[in-house]
């Protein structure tokens, strides 16, 4: 999403200097020492801000959201890519959203025909404007555009149904393994909870039910589970000012943990316990370990790097090591590949790439 993307942004403005002191190996690579899970790395975008990359459900396609001012995309749209199939063909994705508004969070469904995407374009035609930080002391906020709903089209980008429209928040939309239900994010009962909807019905669930912000969430390839992240506001001075926050359609995410659970919400469970911002979480293939995105290891907030863990929390492994930020893993259907966003080889600037290899299993 965006709002991650900024908060890269800010911070490597930051940290850019210190870390090209303490780090005596040049920056910018593909493929960094110490990442053994990943092999014949490739490089599919090449500037701008592209994030969100997730596979179609026959492993040859890949959707993602992009900002790209040199390429006239001044707010995130949605791209469709078919992935290159040998090293000398070129990855040429297409703008598949109407360019109005921001959209976010788009995501295939097992037909091959259809994608579900969130949009502010019903709010108006321009970008909605970000926060202006430094009006809540500089700390990294996330805005929650209350035009934000979420719709489902054909690949060419025609709208054909409008999911959701309640008023306020609604995106970070993910399907389950059959098609027939969404997960969603929205702030509709005035927190941000997890609902669960049937597609075809349009009947739904609400499934978390404690304060603080729960999102972000992936069914289990076998669609058992869940994995979403969340925060959890405890003391009087974290729940005023989650609470104010939300008021104003923002959210501070720099203390967030992944949790799982059953598929209808029951028996949820925190599965890390590292403090600061650990999101992005998404299910190896055979549905018993977790990738995430975490910064747990730099007190100063960065870099952010994946992990992987079984479902229980255990066996924490570091399995990227860029410098700047790596985050949004998914498997492709078959286990055998990894896309990922990353801020390596962008030869110094701030640009986000995407990123596909073979998995080491």
């Amino acid at each position: 999403m965006k709002r991650y993307l900024l908060i890269i942004s800010a911070i490597c403005g930051l940290f850019g200097t210190a870390l090209a002191q303490e780090n005596a190996k040049p920056l910018d690579s593909v493929l960094f020492a110490g990442e053994k899970h990943f092999k014949n790395v490739r490089q599919l975008t090449f500037g701008g801000d592209n994030a969100e990359a997730y596979w179609s459900f026959d492993g040859k396609s890949i959707i993602f959201q992009k900002t790209n001012p040199k390429e006239g995309i001044n707010c995130d749209q949605i791209f469709i890519g078919k992935l290159p199939t040998s090293p000398k063909e070129p990855f040429a994705p297409k703008m598949v959203s109407s360019g109005k508004g921001r959209t976010t969070c788009a995501y295939f469904l097992p037909d091959g025909k259809h994608i579900v995407y969130a949009s502010t374009h019903n709010g108006g035609e321009s970008c909605p404007p970000t926060p202006d930080r430094a009006k809540y002391g500089n700390k990294y906020i996330w805005p929650l555009y209350d035009s934000y709903d979420i719709f489902m089209a054909t690949l060419d980008g025609k709208i054909v149904k409008q999911l959701t429209t309640a008023k306020g928040y609604d995106a970070e939309g993910t399907l389950s393994p059959d098609g027939k239900k969404m997960i969603y994010c929205s702030d509709k009962d005035g927190d941000l909870e997890l609902y669960v909807m049937d597609l075809k019905t349009g009947m739904e669930k609400r499934i978390t039910n404690t304060l603080g912000y729960d999102g972000g969430a992936w069914f289990s390839p076998d669609g058992k589970k869940i994995v979403w992240r969340a925060s959890r506001p405890k003391t009087d001075a974290e729940i005023k000012e989650y609470k104010e926050l939300l008021a104003e359609g923002m959210v501070a995410p720099t203390h967030m943990e992944v949790y799982v659970a059953n598929a209808d919400g029951s028996e949820a469970k925190q599965i890390t316990f590292l403090e600061q911002a650990n999101w992005a979480p998404n299910f190896t293939p055979d549905s018993k370990h977790i990738i995430f995105c975490s910064n747990h290891e730099y007190k100063r907030g960065f870099p952010f790097n994946m992990y992987l863990t079984d479902i229980n929390g255990k066996g924490l492994e570091k399995i990227s090591r860029d410098r700047g930020f790596d985050a949004f893993p998914m498997f492709s259907p078959d286990g055998k590949k990894i896309i990922f966003a990353s801020n390596r080889n962008n030869g110094g600037t701030r640009d986000t790439n995407l990123f596909v290899a073979d998995w080491v299993d």
